[in-house]
């Protein structure tokens, strides 16, 4: 079974079309057909398929860590909010020691307060007086205290 030296065999015909490149290209691109998978997701690089799977779990962490608060009750937390007037200054209440620095409540956002609430309550937020406060508190009543103090005009 001899070939016709006249006739050029099949593999010199194919390694003479091409380039050295495009014979290397083929044999680290192509694969095998059976190799091959009809699943789109497994055709893409891993790069692309952790990066979607990223952005399709960070969302569900999020919502899980910052569940909804209860809704506060502003009435019932103006009761509750005595207690915070000795540092915070509210309602023009005067700090007798003005050099203790703390922070302005009044007027923040009902969502950060409570937040911040339930971080002291937690022990999350390191402040001993805070953590007691919060502590003293039920979860409503942190609500409660949020919505009043959220609801009150800056001067």
């Amino acid at each position: 079974m001899t070939s016709d030296p006249r006739e050029p065999d099949r593999f010199r015909c194919a390694c003479v079309l091409m380039n050295g490149h495009d014979i290397l290209r083929r044999l680290l691109v192509t694969r095998p057909r059976a190799a091959r998978t009809r699943n789109p997701l497994m055709r893409m690089p891993l790069l692309m398929n952790a990066a979607i799977a990223a952005l399709l779990i960070l969302p569900a962490l999020g919502q899980a860590a910052d569940a909804p608060a209860a809704k506060g009750d502003a009435a019932q937390g103006k009761d509750l909010a005595y207690t915070c007037q000795g540092c915070h200054g509210i309602t023009g209440y005067k700090n007798a020691y003005p050099s203790y620095h703390v922070p302005k409540i009044a007027g923040q956002s009902e969502q950060y307060l409570h937040n911040a609430l339930m971080e002291y309550k937690a022990g999350k937020r390191k402040h001993p007086t805070m953590q007691a406060q919060a502590q003293s508190f039920s979860d409503q009543d942190l609500a409660n205290l949020a919505a009043y103090l959220s609801s009150l005009k800056t001067k």
